[in-house]
């Protein structure tokens, strides 16, 4: 679904000019998301970890390849100054933009450099191409996310837990065992990111996917399994959560 969404977005903007950013300093927030001045981009034309997402690496020990990724695109960047062509408000999120985001300079995009080192995956975008021939040449490579066994970030996203498992070290007779570790009742909490969220069918009400717990709900304490984790408010409503009703009025969280 995110993928047509993606594409309807792309289409419509070869019919709108693009605003190029100026170029700025860029806060990283996970492997597809920056920040520049006020405005947060997503990385348009691929599908990359959440800052959450557990792999399996190819020694068959979960990893914790959001975390990898995330700072994969941090080192990419190398604290030189970044530049995106605005591509309009983020269909998932309108409080974000996509953005065709590339270091001052280079003529590569961030997206393209994601897909070629295995730490993103291939979506289908009119704006800035597809990736498909990079996506492959990372595969057969055995590059990055493809070294292991994993998911792919949407499903992990929406807790698919019966998709396809993809890299160059999924084995079909640990099935089972490897679902296990990609989706573990007590997923580990990433540094920093301390929101808890929990996949919830009354959030649909609200068209939500889930309810987020910070710290000074009520309800926190008792959520001992998380299906989420976020860093912040913004990225948990980002991934399609709502706050939990019991959280104390004005609290606020980084």
């Amino acid at each position: 679904m995110r993928s047509r969404i993606v594409l309807v977005a792309a289409l419509l903007s070869t019919f709108l000019p693009a605003t190029q950013s100026s170029a700025a300093t860029a806060v990283v927030r996970d492997s597809s998301t920056l920040q520049l001045g006020g405005v947060t981009y997503r990385l348009d034309g691929i599908d990359a970890p959440a800052i959450d997402q557990l792999c399996i690496d190819e020694h068959a020990d979960a990893w914790t390849c959001g975390i990898e990724a995330r700072d994969q695109l941090t080192k990419l960047i190398g604290g030189r100054e970044v530049r995106c062509d605005d591509l309009g408000a983020d269909p998932s999120y309108k409080k974000r933009h996509l953005g065709a985001c590339k270091i001052e300079g280079d003529t590569t995009s961030l997206s393209e450099l994601l897909v070629r080192q295995g730490f993103a995956l291939n979506v289908e975008s009119a704006a800035t191409g597809r990736f498909e021939t990079d996506e492959a040449r990372a595969k057969e490579d055995r590059q990055g996310l493809w070294k292991g066994c994993f998911v792919a970030p949407q499903e992990f996203r929406t807790g698919k837990k019966d998709g396809a498992l993809l890299g160059g070290s999924c084995r079909a007779d640990r099935d089972k065992e490897i679902r296990e570790a990609l989706f573990p009742e007590a997923l580990a909490m990433p540094p920093g990111c301390n929101i808890k969220g929990k996949f919830a069918v009354r959030a649909r009400v609200t068209g939500n996917v889930g309810i987020y717990h910070l710290q000074a709900c009520r309800s926190y304490p008792a959520l001992t399994e998380p299906d989420r984790w976020f860093c912040s408010e913004d990225d948990a409503q980002a991934a399609g959560f709502r706050r939990a009703y019991n959280c104390r009025a004005g609290t606020k969280t980084k």
